[in-house]
């Protein structure tokens, strides 16, 4: 089987649009892989929102932790924020060789101040100067170019949001001259997002922020892909859902002593459902060829007779 990086480096070979949804465990993941997604995203915000930590406060390894067990339950490809690669250029050196032993198969990093200030969510940024940032995705090419040149390394900038588009993806150009395979940026304006494409000399992704509060727009893979897009986050949609649907659940269980969202057919469907996208059909067929089949057996050979 190809390694993961492979079929990522594949994807952008041929030009693919990634279609990367945010998910947070590996169930979420299993259920995206089932409904035909072939890369998915491991996003800061949604291991930030499960593990009620916050994406400014998670260490390296509780990032990658979450990516690694994704990774492990599916067979497509797994990019992930690796936020401000935890520190400098050496630290981001060690990031890349984490996350490429953790079996991911791509990463972001941003020009952002490290450590991350909770006010980022309030969409204050405080970038590192051009140089610095430029430095990180240099030493993090160089770690993959070492390890494994099918690793993917995504330069993303939130200048936009303070001096401009132009300052966001010169950065972003910069960034793939030593090396980094796509960019990010964040366009303030219909505008902005048409022309950033057109600037940037790599693929861009764009960063589908449902529920923002910065007026940024949202589109569809087709719109985006016709502005030139080489792919989509969609950043915050699973852990949003999850939020809606099960407060809602769990209001109505403590308000009433019951739950009417869903008919008990749909109940029975949705637990099969989960049985069979964590595997227990295959693990009771092991079952019944081992540990129950000597079961069966055990009573026929007590019923014979002694010699």
């Amino acid at each position: 089987m190809p390694r993961m990086t492979t079929r990522l480096r594949a994807l952008l070979k041929r030009g693919a649009f990634l279609e990367l949804p945010a998910l947070y465990d590996p169930i979420s993941a299993r259920i995206a892989q089932s409904a035909g997604f072939k890369s998915i995203y491991n996003g800061g915000f949604v291991t930030g929102g499960k593990t009620c930590i916050s994406e400014p406060l998670l260490t390296m390894n509780e990032q990658i932790g979450t990516a690694a067990d994704i990774a492990a339950a599916v067979r497509v490809p797994v990019v992930m924020d690796a936020g401000a690669a935890w520190g400098e250029p050496l630290h981001a050196m060690r990031t890349v060789r984490e996350c490429i032993r953790a079996g991911i198969a791509g990463v972001h990093i941003e020009d952002q101040l490290y450590p991350k200030r909770a006010h980022y969510h309030t969409y204050v940024v405080h970038n590192i100067p051009r140089a610095d940032f430029v430095d990180k995705i240099k030493l993090a090419c160089r770690q993959r170019d070492a390890l494994d040149r099918d690793f993917v390394i995504i330069a993303r900038s939130d200048a936009a949001r303070v001096t401009g588009l132009k300052e966001a993806v010169d950065r972003v150009n910069a960034a793939a001259d030593v090396g980094a395979d796509m960019g990010l940026v964040f366009p303030r304006n219909h505008d902005e997002a048409v022309a950033a494409p057109k600037r940037a000399r790599v693929p861009l992704i764009y960063v589908q922020s449902r529920g923002t509060r910065d007026g940024r727009p949202l589109y569809g893979y087709k719109q985006l892909q016709e502005m030139g897009y080489g792919g989509c986050i969609d950043a915050t949609l699973t852990i949003c859902l999850a939020y809606h649907h099960l407060t809602e659940a769990l209001t109505e269980l403590k308000r009433t002593g019951d739950y009417t969202g869903l008919a008990e057919p749909q109940f029975v469907a949705a637990r099969k459902g989960v049985e069979d996208i964590i595997g227990l059909e295959t693990f009771y067929r092991i079952e019944q060829e081992t540990v129950e089949k000597s079961q069966r057996q055990a009573p026929a050979k007590a019923r014979r007779p002694a010699r």
